[in-house]
């Protein structure tokens, strides 16, 4: 059964007549065809009765026939608007309750099918995607172990570069050279490359505050290879770490290390969070780990399932995930260790091999 009617199959039961797709992740995983968002609009739309259709520009239109789809195909002279027309219509899409990604769809796309589909019903599906794409095949496994690879060979071709003086953002464009030379289709994620005070926001940006002696610097970064990401996060520190981030470091790491030894088939996801904060509560800093312990990896960097309180879902064999427990300290700086892993039937694997241990720049 290919990945188009496992989705329909999946759809039907839960009461849905189709599904339509947005260039992204989804619409990847069903087809391995990649398109912009642009305000040309591109849908792939997939009955659970009939066979699917895409809708796009015709300029595509090779890329698309190749899937076995039919094609309903515009130019920019003549706007999309009977080519929406006509793909609804044969359909049958007319009061249709359609699942649809929420998460993805703009508004433009929806009000085209609402024109064109009268009485449609727009239903979220992004639980079925997600459903679909948390266990992860072979296949899939090894991509995302090429990209882990990518990341961390250049991270290490990186490392060697940094000065004191260099700013955050010169560092960061060092490393995203080093992703692309180094062999990553693209960035899973604009890097984060931030040290001192800046360190103490999860989600910074690299600004143009230059590297001085005794800096931790925070560095998240990842690469793409076949659709697929990794995500990691290691601490550098110019000079020899000293001081309360050189506990807090300890600190971070007994919690990444507690958060992945608590992953296992039938283990809540929650539980996995709560073993890494436990650690982290108990050690007097509870308040200053601000965000969940980590997110599905794969396709998206940000995707189900998600470590964090309150998520009773249960592991299973394939599920890849991060495990980041982190320590931000306002005025000081912050402590990130990011590992990606992978739920395997006796336990889990750690994909990702670089020693968690802070890495030194010394001074020339």
């Amino acid at each position: 059964m290919t990945r188009v009617e496992q989705m329909a199959q999946l759809a039907e039961s839960r009461g849905l007549d189709a599904l339509a797709l947005m260039p992204g992740p989804n619409l990847f995983y069903a087809t391995g065809l990649s398109f912009f968002i642009s305000e040309r609009p591109v849908v792939a739309l997939c009955p659970v009765d009939a066979p699917p259709a895409f809708v796009l520009p015709e300029f595509e239109a090779s890329k698309a026939t190749s899937t076995g789809f039919e094609v309903f195909t515009y130019t920019d002279e003549e706007g999309y608007a009977l080519a929406f027309h006509e793909a609804c219509a044969t359909l049958e899409l007319a009061d249709a309750r359609l699942g649809v990604e929420a998460l993805r769809m703009r508004l433009l796309e929806a009000r085209i099918l609402q024109r064109y589909a009268p009485g449609v019903e727009l239903a979220p599906a992004d639980d079925l995607f997600a459903e679909l794409r948390m266990v992860k095949s072979v296949a899939e496994l090894d991509a995302m172990q090429c990209a882990v690879d990518v990341a961390e060979h250049a991270f290490q071709a990186w490392l060697p570069q940094l000065r004191v003086g260099m700013t955050e953002r010169e560092a960061a464009a060092r490393l995203v050279a080093a992703l692309l030379s180094g062999g990553a289709d693209a960035l899973a994620f604009t890097p984060i490359v931030c040290g001192g005070p800046n360190g103490a926001m999860p989600h910074a940006h690299p600004g143009n505050r230059p590297f001085q002696m005794g800096d931790w610097v925070v560095v998240d970064w990842g690469a793409v290879t076949d659709g697929y990401d990794s995500d990691l996060t290691r601490m550098v520190v110019f000079g020899e770490p000293s001081g309360q981030l050189a506990d807090v470091h300890e600190i971070v790491l007994r919690a990444n290390e507690a958060g992945r030894a608590a992953i296992a088939p039938g283990v809540e996801a929650q539980s996995v969070d709560t073993a890494a904060r436990a650690v982290i509560t108990a050690a007097g800093y509870g308040a200053q780990f601000t965000h969940r312990t980590g997110h599905g990896l794969g396709l998206e960097a940000h995707e189900p399932p998600y470590i964090v309180a309150g998520n009773a879902q249960r592991l299973a064999p394939g599920m890849t995930f991060t495990v980041e427990p982190g320590i931000y300290l306002e005025g000081v700086g912050g402590v990130r260790i990011e590992d990606d892993v992978v739920v395997t039937p006796e336990g889990v694997q750690t994909l990702t091999t670089l020693p968690r241990s802070v890495f030194v720049v010394r001074p020339d």
